[in-house]
């Protein structure tokens, strides 16, 4: 059995077009939605994969109406085939009830772990190039130097770790902390 799935962005579209493709598919039945493709958890796509039986085919007019990343994309069609259900998208001609089908799918989940990679490369070496700039991350310190000196300076003066974190407005952790770094083994 195929089932279709449409979905327009906004309600100021219209799925007729889809709904009619579809149609002419031979999908015996077609859930719509009103949707961003962004949003992954779609309720009447979830509703339409639910009630897919072994060897069902998913239908849709084209590969954005199913969603936006190719991550989810492939996410889907994965699903799908660990069920032993398939996928067509008109437009694109791409059925993964063949074995060419297949190929193609596979391949643009290729090209799109390819793209992630390239992408985790550029973010690392620009991270590497900022902090060769100098570049400090991460969560900026709780006490500047000063403030490590006039607390180390409050404890050996007899003052409580919870009233120093008090004066300096941070946790007692955070004074825990520095003072083990200070302290003596």
């Amino acid at each position: 059995m195929k089932y279709g799935y449409a979905r327009v962005s906004t309600n100021q579209q219209d799925t007729q077009l889809q709904i009619h493709a579809l149609q002419a598919a031979g999908c015996s039945k077609i859930y719509q939605e009103t949707m961003s493709g962004t949003k992954t958890d779609r309720p009447e796509l979830n509703q339409c994969l639910k009630a897919m039986n072994m060897n069902d085919v998913l239908v849709v007019w084209k590969l954005d109406r199913l969603g936006r990343s190719l991550q989810h994309l492939i996410q889907v069609v994965n699903t799908l085939e660990a069920e032993h259900k398939g996928f067509q998208s008109l437009t694109e001609n791409i059925d993964t009830t063949s074995p060419t089908g297949k190929l193609i799918f596979h391949i643009f989940g290729s090209l799109a772990e390819f793209e992630r990679g390239l992408i985790r490369q550029r973010v690392i070496a620009g991270l590497d190039a900022s902090r060769k700039m100098g570049t400090k991350f991460g969560r900026p310190e709780a006490l500047t130097a000063k403030d490590k000196e006039m607390a180390i300076t409050m404890f050996n003066g007899g003052a409580t770790k919870g009233s120093i974190a008090q004066h300096f407005g941070v946790a007692r952790q955070t004074i825990y902390a520095l003072l083990k770094e200070v302290e003596p083994n």
